[in-house]
């Protein structure tokens, strides 16, 4: 049995893996961020309580590893944040331990038991509070030693002067330290940030923005033409660039359908490759992506005896 956790700054959430098709979630618990003896703690209590000893620990982080190194960058655990953490959290719980960033766990579960069976190339794509994604390619993840592979929401590429009438939009600044990323403006808080820019005194959320837009609101569907048009042309270039087969689609802004929709007929007019079906699709996997695609690791770590 792989025991998996999927830890992110406020929860640790805990599943048992006896295979691809059998991760069973065994709740969550509070993630004590900057205390490492509580951290470790909760990770012992679940090794103590899994109904039989674990082969080995399989986690889905949101951060990255230097492959070079060994040391993670997880800003919202800083007790983990610096370490050399695969090492040190083999060490401290004396069992093998298997990590990758949780957008690559995404991909991952996808690839293997969600929309992107039976692809060869699958781009799992996170449209969320902000925009990540992972890669995996027939079947094992492109980045399998750590790094960052698949974050097509940074970098300096999104477009500023758009629409029909056309505005110029600022170089939105963006967490990672860059200004203009897709991150900055076509996550969920990027997307409120462009409808309060193009239409000055109005507070939307998302969802509000997403659903005035299917409604035919005037300033929602200004604010999405905008949106989709911005996210085309990067997702346009990241396809033509992979050759994925299939792009599942996960984070909040996924669960409206219209809206994965509107941007996989964008997109398609637009690739090389011409598809006669869906290629940007919302993700399948229903159970926790994060322990799903942290147990496909840790099995596949387990079968290749690593």
């Amino acid at each position: 049995m792989i025991l998996c956790f999927d830890i992110g700054g406020s929860a640790i959430k805990i599943a048992h893996a006896y295979s691809q098709q059998d991760v069973r979630p065994m709740g969550r618990e509070a993630t004590p961020g900057r205390d490492l003896d509580a951290f470790l703690d909760v990770l012992r209590r679940a090794i103590a309580d899994a109904p039989e000893p674990p082969t080995r620990l399989s986690f889905s982080i949101a951060g990255a590893v230097d492959p070079d190194t060994g040391v993670a960058n997880v800003a919202n655990i800083p007790c983990m944040n610096g370490k050399r953490v695969v090492a040190d959290l083999s060490a401290a719980l004396g069992l093998p331990v298997v990590l990758a960033n949780d957008a690559d766990c995404f991909a991952m579960a996808e690839a293997v038991v969600g929309a992107g069976r039976g692809h060869d190339i699958v781009f799992g794509v996170i449209l969320g509070t902000g925009i990540g994604g992972g890669i995996v390619v027939r079947g094992e993840l492109i980045n399998p030693d750590g790094g960052m592979a698949g974050e097509w929401g940074h970098g300096e590429v999104a477009q500023r002067v758009v629409g029909d009438p056309q505005v110029v939009l600022p170089a939105f600044a963006c967490g990672c330290g860059n200004a203009g990323c897709l991150d900055s403006v076509c996550g969920a808080r990027g997307m409120e940030r462009l409808h309060s820019h193009l239409h000055p005194g109005a507070n939307l959320a998302s969802h509000a923005i997403v659903d005035g837009w299917q409604r035919g609101r005037a300033e929602e569907s200004r604010t999405i033409a905008i949106w989709l048009e911005i996210l085309t042309g990067p997702m346009t270039m990241a396809q033509n660039m992979l050759g994925a087969g299939i792009i599942a689609v996960g984070g909040g802004l996924s669960n409206a359908r219209p809206l994965v929709g509107a941007l996989d007929r964008a997109v398609r007019d637009k690739v090389l490759r011409k598809f006669d079906r869906p290629l940007i699709v919302p993700a399948e996997c229903r159970i926790e992506p994060g322990l799903v695609g942290a147990a496909i690791l840790g099995l596949k770590s387990e079968e290749a005896g690593g």
